[in-house]
């Protein structure tokens, strides 16, 4: 366990002939802890050299960058962030397909998930906003998603503390179920008096993670975090998944059950692909229709 209470993973298991890594050991205690606190934090799911290959396609000016957007924060400063909704087949294309991070998510998850998309969230040096306290199926819900059995991959691509803005969770609040959410700016907000109930009796955590750590956390999770006021940026990359059976039941902005091809986690140091950003399906600043349609009635099921 981590200071915070949380799951560490064990020594990734390999084969005993060929020495190929295929995921994390996922312990009993690990799924258990999922279950009653709604996620689990992996130290080190990244080795150095994994972190190092990943930073530098995410830092090549012809890579994923290209394609960022702002968001406002609603409290004076910008979100930045770049989101697409399929894989593709470069380096982070491979690290949202390996064994260790999709295949970690559909044990926890309880079946086969998809992906639904992956970010970049880049919060700068006195600059970086701040995110509201939220459930990411809080809108997710009203893409069409019956079922809250989706999750995200929270990466630390930098140092994430207190003082460059780290997430931070209210411990167990997936248990409280779907929270109603509003628009706050250009983001969805949920209701902050049930919030403020939930503080009184669920831990608040901040969620500080090294370079190449990992949040696995369930999608009813109540997080939020702070602008980065800090001399020091703070870069996250986040997969989120769908579990292939909650295929949403009208088409969104963000995909719908499209099948997963696994990769071994030794697809991350072999793929030499870093700008080809071939079949990703970028989303720009005002694609995602999740906001416009949390001033509208839910759609009838």
């Amino acid at each position: 366990m981590d200071n915070d209470g949380a799951a560490s993973c064990a020594k990734e298991p390999r084969c005993s002939q060929c020495g190929t890594n295929f995921g994390i050991n996922l312990t009993e205690e690990m799924r258990e802890d999922f279950a009653r606190d709604g996620y689990i934090v992996v130290k080190s799911l990244l080795k150095p050299e994994e972190l190092d290959k990943l930073k530098g396609a995410l830092e090549n000016d012809d890579g994923v960058v290209k394609h960022s957007f702002q968001r406002d924060d609603g409290h004076g400063r910008k979100i930045q962030l770049c989101l697409w909704r399929h894989p593709g087949n470069d380096i982070t294309g491979m690290l949202a397909r390996c064994e260790k991070v999709a295949g970690t998510m559909e044990k926890l998850l309880g079946g086969e998930v998809y992906h639904y998309h992956t970010k970049l969230i880049m919060k700068e040096p006195h600059t970086g906003g701040s995110f509201v306290w939220h459930q990411d199926y809080g809108y997710w819900y009203r893409n069409g998603c019956l079922f809250p059995n989706m999750g995200t991959v929270f990466i630390a691509v930098d140092k994430c503390d207190q003082e460059n803005g780290c997430l931070k969770v209210l411990k167990g609040s997936h248990l409280a179920g779907r929270i109603d959410h509003v628009a706050v700016g250009e983001q969805n907000g949920a209701d902050l008096e049930r919030v403020n109930e939930l503080k009184k009796i669920l831990p608040l955590v901040h969620v500080e993670l090294d370079p190449g750590d990992a949040l696995f956390f369930h999608c009813n999770v109540l997080h939020t975090s702070d602008q980065n006021r800090s001399d020091r940026r703070r870069w996250a990359f986040l997969i989120a998944y769908n579990r292939a059976d909650n295929n949403p039941y009208f088409a969104h902005h963000c995909p719908q059950y499209t099948p997963l091809y696994k990769m071994s986690d030794s697809a991350i140091m072999e793929c030499s692909c870093i700008t080809d950003m071939s079949g990703k399906d970028f989303m720009g600043r005002t694609d995602d229709t999740s906001i416009k349609l949390l001033d509208e009635p839910p759609k009838p099921q």
